[in-house]
């Protein structure tokens, strides 16, 4: 033994290919295969994290995602991974690692001083801390910010993440999870009837508990056998690293893959991860089992260990994890690793709560390992690692301490739990099976079916057995053929019965003893919380956050369960077990998002005048999907604040032009196009001429302001819809549904075209004198009144283009606005921007736009924003008392018609120079709390007040009650009030002079 490295053995790595990798600072070695515990174990790291409260030394547990202790933060900057399980991450040369939940170290933590007040942390420590201190007082302050800090393990980064995730959608005859004995034997039986089979194992290795066996399966040495299955599975999709994460309604998994995690330089073009939405026709779970510890005193020292992982860690990685190892047990399965740790050199002692006399402790003898029959742990010895254990018989439920074994390695076999997770993710509930001590699973769903260990199949003969079985109904299922007539043998396997032992306890004096090491719950927590009255299991794991650790009650779950069902004195089945819920083990974040992250978090819709505007200086903002022109930069010194002022003054003096493209369009057809519009909105389309444009609101079913916009009148039957930008695709969804569900005899279609036309508007006093010269129609007022339609051409360079203009206005002013199909955009602005400039106006953006419209006092989606009627936006007068329309009945409910209801106002500062802001809440004078009277929803610099600063939203009752009043501004936020003064929201041109001129 080189070190921790054992001379010898090691099916799972290649000695002569070192690798190096960082812990803590300090350079070491590991070698290919290895996974990180592995490596760490090899360089004598014994202490590598720290418990979540008690802050008591943590060392490696097990060797797979049961893992509760040995927790660390893997990579540097923004691939930095905190809360990352030594034993699942693959060693490459390279790797920084460090402790975390510490300080200074994981070595010497001054955070251990929790533990000497560890009476003060039991279950529900923190409930317990504020009781009695009332919130927002200064005491409450104190506590929160305290537990704040302590809460969590490792620290996540703060930085992007840089790595790329993809998706990827995937089918298959039969999906096997996992690549044990059991999946293999299942996987090669479908392969030889020529099935489409994906083989998925969590591990970078295939072969499961056969990696850390060298005994004999089927009459082969393990690894000769493993060999011989792999190449059997060669028409297999073999996915190791590669996680089933969750079971889902019609038997879709999600699996996620990793693919780089493991590579020192990977090719940037590869991502990080890869989650499969798999659509199998069969599902066979060789999901295996995880082995349990057993609750005695300090059971969380570095050194004490799963039996099954120290046995891995020799077979496997060829590791020892110590000189001397002691294994307690409660059943047959321990004595296998007993043996492997024996052969490895290691002077080994069973501790077997069951009497002397069964055939696993006879073989185990002969081969040089000691058995104490009748014998319990009762408390590790050693304060910062295990260094030996007290030991004794158990005497009417208690343990008597009456010997003591020198010892580094204390290894723990409580029984074994089929890993049922996956298919508790459909709700088939786990029944208690009291002859294995474990829970199994229910009847499974349609089309899956568990083998092997997951099946309580507790010998690899047996789980051959089974999974052939299990995969002959399979191929049946699939083929309609039946090769074999396999039976599926009972659950079980061992030859002596297992023994229940969950805790060891003495007679006179409590143990600390652990149940979560991650989240430091011990034996005591779940007592606790029984007395308390926390009798549900759900209760009690919230309460004592039992299995709210990374590991999900892998390792303690059921322990703590049979300790609460021994508490409340009532059996395991009448206590219940707690839900399992997906992801069986972490999954980034990040890959959920997949390649919908950054840049592509969602689509970006570019209108065709985009690159034109762009080349123009024109910055841009997102708006819903749309990238719409924010603000034009005209010189170096130029920014925002003073540019949309500029640009709103042009529109006001002169002209301006803005795109308006991303208005909803949307054409409406058909013999009864009038009538429908006259059902959905408020106001009356029946007679709307030919020729005509008419502006409409909308009202949900519950009478609230759904949407509005210009509905064009194209020809009898023809008619152009406009939609605000905000709501375009659910006002497309509510036509349509309109159309299919309520009135299906109607004969009208409609179809989304706002990706068909590019539309400028053109808004000021000169706009008629921009637009004229270019034309082939006449433009004049008589010719085109407000509301008008003209169908013309355009002279662009090069010949005509047609047009479609329609005489409406959002700004205030004389405006037109031109639509032209979406090929020709691009030579529509560059013919009207000259044009444009040369009447001194200049093109504007959406800051401008909001600027104008909240001058004039015209709504967009932020007043009607789901809770506002047709009163409270000012549009009362619109609604046809002659027709019905939807939302009509309910609009008139008595307190939707209330006069104190909050309605639209403008909001001027009485001091100059002074400011607010969107979302700050309206309140009277002196009464600065509570919801106030209503809240602001636009603001601006107004020219046409002389720059002053201009607000745009709701007070209760309206201009009504309060024209030429103040009212207070209240905005704690950003800490500052504001004193205002109501005004009408209609004080620029109220009678509409200017843009009927």
């Amino acid at each position: 033994m080189t070190g921790y490295r054992l001379q010898s053995g090691g099916s799972g790595i290649t000695r002569d290919e070192p690798l190096r990798f960082t812990w803590d600072g300090e350079a070491c070695q590991g070698v290919q295969g290895d996974s990180l515990a592995s490596a760490l174990m090899s360089c004598g790291k014994r202490t590598v994290a720290r418990g979540f409260k008690y802050h008591r030394p943590r060392g490696i547990m097990s060797a797979g995602p049961e893992e509760g202790g040995a927790l660390v933060t893997v990579g540097e900057g923004a691939r930095r991974e905190p809360n990352a399980k030594t034993p699942c991450i693959e060693l490459y040369d390279g790797l920084v690692a460090t402790g975390q939940n510490a300080w200074p170290n994981v070595r010497f933590d001054l955070g251990q001083v929790n533990d000497v007040f560890s009476r003060f942390f039991s279950a529900g420590f923190y409930y317990k801390t504020f009781m009695g201190v009332g919130r927002g007082t200064w005491e409450w302050m104190q506590f929160e910010k305290i537990i704040r800090r302590a809460a969590g393990m490792g620290a996540a980064s703060h930085e992007a993440d840089p790595a790329s995730y993809e998706y990827v959608h995937d089918f298959c005859d039969v999906l096997v999870v996992g690549s044990g004995p059991a999946g293999l034997a299942a996987a090669e039986a479908c392969v030889a009837e020529e099935l489409d089979v994906m083989v998925v194992e969590q591990d970078f290795a295939l072969g499961g508990s056969l990696l850390a066996c060298t005994g004999q399966v089927e009459g082969q040495l393990a690894p000769a056998w493993l060999t011989a299955r792999l190449e059997a599975l060669k028409g297999a999709r073999l996915l190791p690293r590669t996680t089933a994460f969750g079971l889902y309604d019609t038997n879709v998994v999600g699996l996620y893959e990793k693919v780089t995690d493991h590579l020192a330089h990977p090719h940037e073009a590869l991502p990080r991860g890869r989650i499969r939405i798999v659509r199998p026709g069969r599902i066979i779970l060789a999901t295996g089992a995880l082995e349990r510890p057993i609750a005695f005193g300090n059971n969380d020292r570095p050194g004490c260990m799963l039996a099954h992982g120290a046995q891995t860690y020799v077979n496997r990685f060829a590791v020892a994890p110590g000189k001397q190892a002691v294994i307690a047990t409660n059943n047959d399965g321990a004595y296998a690793s007993a043996m492997a740790l024996e052969a490895a050199g290691i002077n080994t002692t069973v501790l077997d709560v069951r009497p002397n006399g069964h055939a696993a402790a006879e073989e185990a003898a002969g081969a040089g390992v000691k058995v104490r029959a009748g014998y319990v742990p009762v408390r590790a010895q050693g304060s910062k690692s295990a260094t030996g254990i007290e030991i004794g018989p158990m005497e009417n439920g208690h343990a008597r301490s009456s010997d003591r074994i020198f010892t580094d390695i204390v290894a723990m076999s409580g029984g074994w739990s089929p890993a049922i997770h996956l298919v508790s993710h459909r709700g088939v509930k786990p029944v208690w099976d009291a002859e294995h001590c474990c829970f199994v699973s229910g009847e499974p769903p349609e089309g899956v079916a568990l083998t092997g260990s997951a099946a309580a199949q507790f010998s690899t003969e047996r789980c051959l057995d089974h999974a052939r079985a299990t995969a002959e109904d399979a191929i049946h299922a699939l083929t309609g053929r039946r090769t074999r007539n396999a039976e599926r043998p009972d659950p079980g396997g061992w030859e002596t019965p297992i023994h229940a032992l969950w805790e060891v306890t003495l007679k006179d004096e409590k143990l600390k003893s652990f149940i979560d090491p991650q989240h430091d719950v011990t034996t005591e927590d779940v007592r606790l919380a029984a007395r308390e009255g926390y009798a549900s299991v759900e209760h009690m794991k919230r309460y004592t956050t039992l299995g709210m650790a990374t590991d999900q009650g892998k390792m303690g779950g059921v322990i703590g369960l049979a300790l609460l069902a021994d508490a409340l004195e009532q059996s395991i089945p009448e206590t219940g077990i707690t839900t399992f819920r997906p992801p069986y083990t972490p999954v980034p974040i990040g890959a959920f998002a997949g390649r919908a992250s950054g840049a592509h978090w969602k689509p970006i819709r570019r209108t065709p005048f985009h690159e034109v505007l762009e080349e123009t200086g024109f910055r841009f903002l997102d708006v819903g999907v749309w990238k719409r022109a924010w603000w034009q930069k005209t010189r170096p010194d130029e920014y925002l604040d003073s540019a949309y002022v500029r640009e709103t003054r042009n529109v006001r003096e002169r002209v301006g032009m803005v795109d308006v493209t991303t208005l909803g369009k949307i054409a409406v057809q058909g013999p009864d196009a009038a009538e429908f519009l006259n059902r959905v909105y408020v106001n009356g389309f029946g007679k709307l001429p030919v020729g005509k444009c008419r502006y409409g609101v909308m009202l949900r079913d519950d009478g609230i302001v759904f949407d509005d916009g210009v509905t064009w009148r194209l020809g009898e039957e023809e008619f152009l819809m406009t939609a605000t930008t905000a709501h375009a695709a659910t006002v497309m969804a509510w036509l349509e549904m309109l159309l299919q569900s309520r009135w299906p005899d109607l004969r009208v279609h409609v179809a989304s075209t706002t990706d068909q036309w590019a539309g400028v508007a053109v808004a000021g006093p000169r706009a008629r004198e921009v637009l004229q010269p270019l034309l082939t129609g006449d433009l004049s007022n008589e010719a085109v009144p407000f509301m008008g339609i003209l169908q013309a051409e355009m002279k662009v360079e090069g010949g005509t283009i047609p047009v479609t203009i329609a005489r409406i206005s959002f700004s205030g002013e004389q405006a037109f606005e031109v639509m032209t199909p979406a090929d020709w955009g691009p030579i529509l602005w560059k013919t009207l921007a000259p044009a444009v400039e040369a009447a001194g106006g200049s093109p504007y953006g959406v800051e401008a736009l909001g600027a104008l419209r909240i001058e004039k006092g015209h709504v967009t989606g932020a007043e009607l924003d789901g809770r506002v009627t047709l009163e409270d936006a000012g549009l009362g007068k619109m609604a046809s008392s002659k027709k019905p329309f939807i939302g009509n009945v309910l609009r008139k409910r008595p307190d939707l018609t209330r006069e104190d209801r909050p309605q639209l106002a403008h909001f001027v500062p009485v001091n100059d120079g002074e400011r607010f802001s969107i979302g700050a809440i309206v309140c009277e004078n002196g009464k600065i709390e509570g919801h106030g009277i209503g809240w602001i929803t636009g603001v601006t610099v107004a020219p046409v007040l002389d720059d002053k600063w201009l607000g745009i939203g709701f007070v209760a009752g309206g201009p009504a009650a309060w024209e030429g009043k103040t009212v207070t501004i209240a905005d704690p936020v950003r800490g500052r009030n504001t004193e205002v003064r109501v005004m009408s929201a209609h004080q620029y041109d109220p009678k509409g002079e200017r843009m009927h001129g």
